[in-house]
């Protein structure tokens, strides 16, 4: 039995939950208006963030250690049973007390880079390539094998396993790379009660055959922003959509409360999250320059920065920014989804969510751009210069996942052009979903001005 088992079926949920959409709207930006959000400790947030037991089922501990290698790196120097497992696994008590290792909030939301963990920076290289479904009948045949007061051990994977080889199948991408968290989402909602949050072993909804690609927001723009998601329909607390994680094991409502008296405290720590600053020395002239073609430019829909910082918090429709529509036309003729969810647990109590559709998607604060590639919400465009001049943008880019490097001078990954379609580690625009259009503002600009302009977003 290989880590594979677990890798990436909980990834995607902490950083989305579904993207449907439905609203009509015209072609002017439209203002979020903010929702009341819970306070909370950051410091207690972010202990349980990754030492928590938000997902109470899991592969038991001793099997686990058995098939995968102690972990030295320890980055967020965590003690005992944590002390050995990589940053996004975490050792928790299942209800039955087993002891358990399961998948945590930084499969999706850290990243290993040059060297550092950047807890809140979205992993943009995540392998959704294999079906896992294999790996989990494995352990799921091996577990069952088990005698006496053992059988505890199964009891305490039950959960975890019977999700991971029921999604499996249907949570394939054909790249490497790519965040599947709207496609996560609508597989474990589509086996959930809304109102008991219960586990189905049949579909309760159909689903759409569509698996729809993006790539992870850094956390540290969450504090900025009035409604969650690439579309901006997450509105009301966004703690309940920060904790759907849960939805991967979770036996019921009871379960559900008790985890959701945390999220105030993990998103008092996602707030308290600065991303990290430039490296490298800016060219000062340069930067300035570039600061008076964003002002002029740039700033209407993505705000200011400095001391007197401002955020727009504008939903720009699709008539305007013309990016891939698959993310938020994917589901019209499936409501069901929006409908499971604004009638489900998750809109209950006095700090309800629901979900707002629109068509088109909320232009994002840029802090922390510079180490944030590849761009656009699919993750299309592999560095800043091709964001800003779609002329360039390759129609087939690859990078390297075992040894992925970064470009500090015109921040973005490493990559090669291709002339046509590889494997999986070459990225495909050409594929529903994938496309790199649209955003065309800075088509406009000269060489010199675009170079000048990175200069500055290099200062955010």
């Amino acid at each position: 039995m290989k880590k594979s088992i677990v890798v990436g079926f909980f990834a995607a949920i902490c950083f989305a939950f579904v993207t449907i959409t439905g609203k009509y709207n015209g072609d002017e930006p439209e203002h979020i208006a903010p929702s009341k959000q819970r306070t909370g400790n950051a410091a207690k947030g972010f202990n349980y963030l990754i030492t928590g037991d938000y997902l109470k089922s899991g592969i038991p501990y001793s099997l686990y250690t058995l098939a995968t290698p102690k972990d030295t790196n320890n980055f967020l120097q965590r003690t005992g049973n944590n002390k050995n497992l990589q940053h996004d696994f975490t050792a928790v008590k299942a209800p039955n007390g087993e002891l358990v290792v399961a998948p945590n909030c930084l499969q999706c939301h850290a990243q290993v880079f040059d060297g550092k963990l950047v807890v809140g920076l979205g992993n943009s290289l995540s392998d959704y390539t294999v079906n896992r479904e294999g790996a989990a009948l494995f352990a799921e045949t091996l577990l069952k094998k088990l005698t006496g007061s053992e059988v505890k051990k199964y009891e305490a994977a039950r959960n975890f396993i019977v999700s991971v080889k029921t999604i499996a199948p249907q949570l394939i991408a054909p790249v490497k790379g790519v965040n599947l968290a709207d496609r996560l989402a609508y597989l474990l909602v589509s086996h959930r009660d809304p109102q008991t949050l219960q586990w189905s072993d049949q579909n309760l909804m159909a689903l759409p055959d569509d698996i729809i690609p993006t790539d992870v927001p850094a956390w540290w723009l969450l504090k900025k922003k009035n409604a969650m998601f690439y579309n901006g329909f997450g509105r009301g607390d966004f703690g309940r959509f920060l904790m759907a994680s849960n939805l991967l094991t979770v036996s019921g409502t009871a379960e559900a409360i008790e985890v959701d008296s945390h999220f105030n405290d993990v998103l008092a720590y996602i707030n308290s999250i600065q991303p990290p600053p430039y490296p490298k020395p800016i060219d000062a002239a340069k930067a300035t320059e570039g600061k008076t073609i964003f002002m002029a430019s740039c700033k209407k829909c993505h705000g200011t920065y400095g001391a007197d910082a401002t955020y727009p918090n504008l939903l720009i429709p699709a008539s305007i920014i013309k990016t891939d529509s698959m993310l938020y036309t994917a589901n019209y003729s499936n409501p069901q989804f929006i409908e499971w969810f604004n009638k489900s647990w998750f809109t209950t109590g006095d700090h309800p969510a629901k979900l707002v559709p629109y068509r088109g998607y909320i232009a994002p604060p840029l802090d922390g751009i510079w180490v944030t590639a590849p761009y656009m919400h699919n993750g299309s465009v592999p560095n800043l210069e091709a964001m800003l001049n779609s002329k360039i943008r390759p129609a087939y880019w690859q990078r390297s996942f075992s040894n992925p490097g970064y470009n500090y001078d015109i921040p973005g990954w490493n990559f090669i052009t291709k002339t046509e379609p590889g494997d999986s580690e070459v990225y495909n625009t050409t594929l529903k979903g994938y496309s790199n259009k649209g955003h065309y503002f800075g088509d406009k600009f000269s060489k010199e001005e675009r170079l000048a302009l990175i200069e500055y977003l290099k200062t955010l």
